[in-house]
């Protein structure tokens, strides 16, 4: 029986994605760029994923993202930019921005006083909470496992077995890693690490995403309000 559900942030909770369009549209035109086209930001999801990934393989640092995220997007756009300051822009603006997924409000009114509910980020911690607070969704969660507080990212052992602890201390009695589950949207990060560390997991994939037969979770949703056929 399922006592207690991690969430991801961005892109389970928060559309990422949408941010992404928006600070793209708007920075393009503040730093003079030129119009923003939809065909640009799949070259901006392209190399930010690449980043992350390498993020989660422990090959790079987020501080190291930070410095050559927009060089490589705006090189690949053949675009002649500063990537530092628009990095800048970029994340300023993101503190500031909350865009809930559709349905993720409901789902946590829904799950509320259900389970005990955490979020799980290897986004950078101050941004992460404040986001959560604009949105209106941090009164949900009983605490909040940011790998830049932690000090390790998913999807590392030592991350997912730090929020077990912090999940018993919170609970004051013994809840068992199977009896977790871990949403989001990463199969790397979430659907492996939660796995790995003995905890059902459940893919948000609304892009349909093939998921190899061996990195299968125990479930996976199109819509987020599909998790409440089985929570």
């Amino acid at each position: 029986m399922i006592k207690a559900v991690i969430f991801d942030i961005d892109n389970t909770l928060l559309s990422f994605d949408a941010y992404v369009k928006y600070a793209m549209k708007n920075g393009f035109e503040e730093f003079g760029i030129g119009p923003y086209q939809e065909s640009m930001y799949p070259v901006f999801h392209r190399i930010n994923l690449g980043l992350w990934e390498a993020i989660e393989r422990n090959e790079i640092t987020f501080e190291e993202l930070e410095k050559v995220r927009w060089n490589k997007v705006f090189q690949a756009l053949g675009i002649s930019a500063d990537g530092p300051a628009f990095e800048t822009y970029f994340r300023d603006c993101l503190f500031e921005n909350a865009i809930p997924v559709e349905g993720a409000a409901d789902l946590l009114q829904y799950l509320q006083g259900k389970y005990l509910l955490f979020a799980a980020s290897n986004g950078p911690y101050h941004q992460q909470v404040n986001r959560l607070r604009i949105a209106g969704m941090l009164p949900f969660f009983s605490q909040l496992f940011i790998s830049e507080e932690m000090g390790c990212s998913k999807p590392s052992e030592q991350f997912f077995q730090m929020c077990l602890l912090r999940i018993n201390q919170k609970a004051g009695d013994l809840i068992r890693p199977e009896e977790i589950m871990v949403i989001g949207d990463s199969i790397t990060a979430d659907i492996n690490g939660g796995k790995q560390a003995g905890m059902k997991t459940c893919l948000y994939n609304p892009e349909k995403r093939t998921v190899p037969f061996d990195q299968k979770p125990n479930h996976e949703v199109m819509s987020l309000e599909e998790v409440q056929t089985f929570l």
